[in-house]
Formats: structure tokens, sequence, C-alpha cells
């Protein structure tokens, strides 16, 4: 079943953009739902203070925010207020007490040279009274006059300068000295009665006596004080210092038989593995993940330089693989529940990177490499939800690259086992990488298992390659370098038919094939596919092999006893008989279209000029080949390759300059006639293919030594 011819009728009834996205949508349901079972955690139908009918532990390591917040909390209710000793506080009250102290003797001296005008003593120390209490209201901070009573004022305005002096240094020696050590709130009142007891002992009449008391005791106020933003700060570090709490992967929540009790039943609610509690945070995230998968498979066809047809079949291609690849994978999750150590590993990871290296391109292939390896991590996490396997994204990763880059060239199919040994030694050397990275103990055993399904990985991943390769090939019309190298097999019984029939024309075959290869290589075509097409492209020449030059030895020309017309039909029909005869073979449509195209609608000038000798009338499209012209740069190559072969080895020892002037007369008359207008081949590009082909001819038709008889 060709599927490019099925998924042609799909087309038929889609546009090229709705059948793009279907087959991505497809591919992003597929890869949903075999990674759906991985990633979906296991819940639990468990009422609050029921009894556990089994054993549950915690599927994942996770912060329990509710524990870290009280912990926290704890620790900052641990730390306990933090209080600062104000040193220079006893030189602020001493000052204060100097204000109200200067302020009375000011009030004092002003009223001493002032006329009493008529009052008597009572108003006159009123309005001294209110005189003071007035300067030191605007003057000194703090409501001093509303906390010292009027009546010690009073003494301080009645007392002489010398009373107040004496006041004043009682008050501040006994004030700075009780300030001089820590005075707390509990113990401020104990220092006021020490500072009242020391200036009641003074020698001061009792009036003024009274006054420096009350004075004393308003001046001490507490000089070790809470420290709000440094208590703050220590509590922000306890908090900060607090680890988080962690319910720890594999921890037990809850034993069998115990009662759900409410922290239990918050435990099981915040890991999610209650029926009532479950999170769509996983399911949106494989979501995400198979449609970025999808988009990147996308992105990598659409930027080829390719038809859309050709672009959508490389797509399906690309997600054929990727989907066998996770069938397998899957296949070999299921094993891993056998708990055989290191089953893992026999996944065939290099499989999906060989495959689209033989079948697409080495871009592709190092795209499903790296896809695969973000699948393999989903894949072998093991029972335990949300978290991915690390070292299976390495081992996926080195087995998959190295894959690519062992591949040769032009493999073959016992080469291709030859990269399955070589792969299966490097995934041996990708595990001990990871358990020596490890730095854990190392089970022998254990060790020994792991290694041995790493190598059979290898040897599968080439089984699997050489079984599926056919497949794809048949399929989608392929032709990957196995293919082709198998088709030069000379022993092919096409190409046994053209040494048996024609052999000229088969040596004709191999010249062309030698010059399309070196070409193609140069301009970066597929130089294979020149090569092999080379062989079969004249192979409708065996259906008249004495009619073609080549194939006449030492027998008379045919055409000498023909007429032009007839000459051309027999001439011309090797073209469309060649292609018939592939297609009746079955070989792949490339071979074909090589042989329709390889000489384009080019002229046959010798019939055509011998025809028009004849009759003038003759028109010179009757004798045109009738194409196609050449599609591909292959076809084009070929398309000189095999004028320029015929043209040089009818020429008598031709010199370097000969065949350069050969080589560019042939490409300027073909560029000249139209004949690559329908390819994608450039002027440089053919500038290449002349330097090219003389550099080939010249090889070959090099200078010889005359050795003597």
């Amino acid at each position: 079943m060709k599927i490019p011819g099925q998924m042609g009728r799909l087309r038929m009834m889609l546009s090229f953009k709705w059948f793009t996205f279907v087959i991505l949508f497809l591919l992003a349901l597929i890869l949903f739902g075999i990674f759906y079972p991985n990633i979906r955690p296991q819940t639990y139908d468990i009422k609050l203070f029921s009894v556990a009918n089994n054993t549950i532990r915690s599927p994942k390591t996770i912060v329990d925010d509710e524990k870290t917040k009280e912990e926290k909390q704890l620790a900052a209710a641990s730390v306990a207020k933090v209080y600062t000793f104000d040193s220079g506080l006893a030189q602020n009250r001493v000052s204060l007490m100097d204000s109200i102290f200067d302020v009375a003797e000011e009030v004092n001296a002003e009223y001493k040279n002032k006329k009493h005008g008529g009052k008597n003593s009572s108003g006159l120390q009123e309005e001294k009274l209110a005189k003071l209490k007035e300067i030191l209201s605007e003057n000194v901070s703090g409501n001093v006059t509303g906390s010292i009573s009027d009546t010690s004022f009073r003494a301080l305005l009645s007392a002489t300068p010398d009373e107040l002096k004496a006041a004043r240094n009682i008050v501040e020696t006994n004030v700075n000295e009780a300030l001089s050590q820590k005075v707390t709130e509990n113990n401020a009142a104990e220092a006021k009665s020490r500072v009242a007891s020391q200036i009641e002992r003074s020698g001061l009449k009792a009036g003024i006596r009274n006054a420096a008391s009350e004075l004393g005791q308003y001046a001490i106020v507490p000089n070790y004080v809470y420290d709000a933003k440094l208590t703050e700060k220590r509590r922000q570090q306890a908090r900060d210092n607090v680890e988080p709490v962690k319910i720890l992967q594999g921890q037990v929540i809850v034993q069998e038989g115990h009662l759900i009790d409410r922290e239990t039943y918050r435990e099981l609610q915040l890991l999610g593995l209650l029926k009532s509690s479950g999170s769509v945070k996983p399911y949106i995230g494989l979501a995400l993940f198979a449609f970025f998968a999808s988009g990147v498979l996308y992105l990598y066809t659409s930027r080829m330089r390719a038809t859309e047809e050709e672009k959508q079949n490389r797509l399906v291609m690309a997600g054929l693989i990727l989907v066998i690849a996770l069938a397998l994978m899957k296949l070999v999750g299921i094993l891993t529940h056998l708990e055989i150590p290191g089953i893992e590993y026999a996944y065939p990871a290099a499989m999906a990177p060989l495959l689209a290296r033989i079948l697409l391109r080495d871009r592709s292939a190092f795209l499903l490499s790296a896809l695969l390896a973000a699948c393999a991590s989903i894949e072998f996490h093991g029972d335990i939800a949300d978290t991915f396997n690390a070292e299976m994204v390495v081992y996926a990763l080195i087995t998959g690259t190295g894959g690519i880059l062992l591949l040769p060239k032009r493999p073959e199919r016992t080469r291709l086992f030859q990269t399955g040994i070589f792969a299966a030694l490097l995934n041996v050397l990708a595990v001990c990488i990871i358990y020596f990275l490890n730095a854990g103990q190392i089970v022998k055993a254990d060790f020994l298992y792991t290694l041995l399904f790493a190598f059979l990985s290898g040897i599968l991943s080439a089984v699997f390659v050489m079984g599926l390769q056919p497949f794809f090939e048949a399929a989608f019309g392929i032709l990957s370098p196995i293919r082709l190298v198998e088709l030069s097999n000379p022993n092919h019984p096409l190409l046994k038919k053209i040494l048996t029939e024609a052999p000229g024309t088969y040596h004709h075959s191999l010249m062309v094939a030698n010059l399309a290869e070196a070409a193609c290589e140069a301009i970066g075509a597929n130089g294979l596919l020149a090569r092999v097409g080379s062989y079969y492209h004249d192979i409708g020449k065996t259906k008249r092999p004495a009619f073609f030059i080549e194939n006449q030895l030492n027998v008379p020309n045919p055409h000498d006893r023909l007429s032009p017309e007839t000459s051309r039909d027999i001439i011309i029909a090797h073209a469309k008989d060649g292609s018939e005869t592939l297609k009746k073979y079955k070989l792949p449509k490339a071979f074909s279209d090589i042989a329709e195209q390889h000489h384009g609608t080019t002229l046959l000038q010798y019939f055509y000029h011998k025809a028009k000798a004849q009759n003038p009338d003759v028109k010179e499209e009757a004798f045109r080949y009738p194409g196609p012209k050449p599609q591909t740069k292959e076809a084009a190559v070929i398309n000189i390759a095999d004028s320029v072969e015929a043209a040089v080895r009818s020429m008598n020892h031709p010199t370097p300059d000969d065949i350069q002037n050969l080589v560019g007369n042939i490409v300027q008359g073909r560029i000249m006639d139209g004949q690559f207008n329908e390819c994608d081949i450039t002027l440089k590009e053919l500038e290449t293919v002349k330097r090219t082909l003389c550099e080939t001819l010249n090889g070959i038709f090099h200078s010889r030594i005359q050795y003597p008889k």
C-alpha cells in the first residue's frame, strides 16, 4: 500500500493547510494518549476520620506551606524583645533640667528690676508663673508645664539665686547618676524613688527641695528601651532561617489501619491524592508538550525547499517514525514493572534517529533524538508522578546522536548492523558515564544487568531499522542510500540485461554515472542517486541495441538504410521505452523520471539535418524528444553528462582545451535551448558542473606513455 496515494485521497477532501492541521492534531493526540498514564497521579477515595485501607506514601517531594508558616511563626515568637541603651538620654534630660532652671532665673531677674505697678505679691507671683509657663511651652520640647505642678514652679520663682543654683546642681547630679545606669520600664519607678530620696537628704529648704525632687523624678525616664525595628529584623532572620517543611517522596503519610485525622487529611489533599482535590496541571503540561512536539515537526517540514506534497509526506513520515519509537518506548516502560534492574535501558533509543538519518535528513534525525529524549524522561520516571528521569535524557541523547554520527554516508545492510554494534558500545559507555557521575554505591549485579540491556538496545536499534526501512521505502516511494546501493549491484536483472544485450550502452552508462556523481556531489545534489540513475537511464536501448552507435562493433550502421524519420522514431523511443521498462520492473519513480527526462526536449540534430537536406519543409519540432525537460538537479546533470560523454568519446585524442570547449558549448546550448527552465539548478551550479566534468574527463582521457612494440 502506497501511503502517499492514500494521503492523496484525503487531500482531495481537505486543503493542504487543513490536511497538515489534521496530521499535527492526530500526532499531538497520540502523544497525549501515550503519556497520559504516566502523568496521571494515583488518587484515593478517602473521608475524614475514616480508617486507611492501605499504606499511602508521598509520590513526590513537596513543600508544606502551612507547616512552614507555623514553624516561621514559632521561630519569630521565640525571639525575645530587643532593648537598646540610650547613652545620650542622660545628657538630654540634664539639658532639660538646665533649661527649666535657666528660664526660672530669667523670669526672676526680669521681675526683680521691674516695677510692681501696684500689684500685690500674690498677683505678681501668678504673673511670673504665667510668664515661666509661656516661655517653657514655646522653647522646651515635651509637656513640661503639664507634667510639673505649679507648686514646684512657684518654689523655683520664690527661691534666691543661690538656692536655685544649689537645687540645679543637686538635680543634675542625681539625674545624671541615675541615667548612667540601665533604666527600664519595670525599674523606672525605683530609679525615681532613689533620686527623690537623694534630693530629700540634701540641705535644701523644704519648698525648693520639693520642687527639686519633682523635677528630678520627672527627668528620670527609661533609657533601656524596646527597639521595634531591631526586634522585627531579628524575628525576620529567625523566619528566614527556618527550612521549608517538606513532605518527602516516599514518606509514609498514613499507615494501613490508622485513622485519617485532620492533619493527615490535609497532607493528602496537599499532595493531590484525594479524588476531590486532583490537579489539572499535569494534564495541561502534557498537552502543551504534545502540541510543542507537533509544532517543532511542523516548523522543520515547513521550512524545507520542497513542494507542499513533499513537505506533508515528510511530516507524515517523521510522525510515523516518532509514533513507532514511542510505541517501543511504552512497551519497554511496561516491562519495567517486572522490576528487572536496568531494563529501561533496553529501549532502542538509536532506532528513530537512524531511520530519520537514512530516510529524511540529518537535521530531522537530531530533532527526533532530542524529542525522544524528552519523552523518555517522562516514560521512565517510575511510579513517582510529576518527576523526570534525567538519566534517560542523557542516555537517549548520547545513543541517538552517536548513532547518527556513526552511520556511514552510504550505509549498506551489513554496515548498518555494524553501526548497531557501535551504537551498542556507545550505550555501554553512556551507562558508565551515568553510573559513575552519580557517585553513589554501585550494586555490581544491577550494573551488569544495565550494561547488558544497553548493549542489547544498540543491536535492537539496527534490527528495527533494517526491518522498518523497507516498509517506509515501499509505502512512501523513498530512495534511501541503502536502497540505492542495493540497486547499484551489477547482479540486478536489468543491469545484467544491459551488460549482455547492449555492452556498449553499459560502458557508456558507467562513464555517465562517474561524471554525474562527481558533478552532483560538487553542487550539493544527491550524487548516489545520480550514479545509480545513470546506470539505468539508457535501459530503453536494450529494445533495439544495434541501432545505437556504441553497440555497433564491426557491423554496418542500420540507419544508413533507413529514412531520417524512421531513425528518429527509433532513437527517440529509447527514452520512453526505458521509462516503461523501469516501471514494469517496479523500480523507483526517480529512475523512470531520469530515463524519460535525460534528453529533455533536445533536437536530434544529425537526423534533423539529414531530413532537412531531403525536404527543406521539415519542421524542427518533429525531430525533438518529447520530454519532459529535467525536473530535478540530478536529471539535469545526467542530461549534460550523457551528451558530454558521448561527444568526448567521439573525439580523437581530446586535449584539456578541447574538452573544456566541448563541455562549455554543450552546457551553453542546453541553456539557450531552455532545457533547465523546469528545474531549480542555478547558473552558478552549472558553472560548477562544467568545471567538475572537465576535471573528471581530463582524468579519464589523460595522455598515455607510448610503449615500444
